[in-house]
């Protein structure tokens, strides 16, 4: 059973996301979406929050599981038995960045690959600090996050104003 890991921050889960982890869950038997908790961020939702709504946008696909994990992620792949990582990728800076850090896990973490999926047309703008400073100004949120955290997302952020 091929188990791949679809990692990120999440904060606040979007379309592009959702768009990623649905793609990768039609090309494997099972998808984990991984909230990786990175300490050099500051997040506008808590690991559990982020978790949560990743767990209500992806409750439609059944092969697909949600973890966080604190850590190094070639740790958390090399236990969870997972063959790759799935990353999304929207535009050639996207790419330096994630090149790199293939390079890396590939280092740390031998028999998993890389795999990278690129973004579909409509999403390649699309990332979660635009989601927040749209958000954070009042403005409608609702093309570019899943309908079912829609809310939980304005809660929090529209009322920043």
């Amino acid at each position: 059973m091929a188990k791949v890991i679809c990692p990120g921050s999440f904060d606040p889960v979007t379309k592009g996301h959702l768009d990623i982890i649905t793609r990768a869950s039609a090309l494997f038997d099972e998808v984990v979406a991984l909230v990786v908790i990175n300490p050099q961020k500051n997040p506008s939702f808590t690991a559990q929050e982020r978790a949560d709504m990743l767990r209500k946008a992806t409750a439609h696909i059944p092969n697909v599981s949600v973890d966080s994990f604190h850590g190094l992620l070639a740790d958390y792949v090399r236990q969870s038995g997972a063959i790759a990582i799935i990353k999304g990728l929207r535009a050639m800076t996207d790419f330096e960045y994630e090149f790199q850090m293939a390079l890396i896990n590939k280092k740390l973490v031998p028999e998993a690959e890389t795999i990278f999926l690129t973004t579909t047309s409509e999403n390649m703008y699309l990332n979660s600090s635009v989601v927040k400073q749209v958000a954070s100004f009042g403005g409608n949120i609702a093309d570019f996050v899943p309908t079912e955290v829609l809310p939980d997302i304005q809660l929090r952020l529209c009322d920043k104003i």
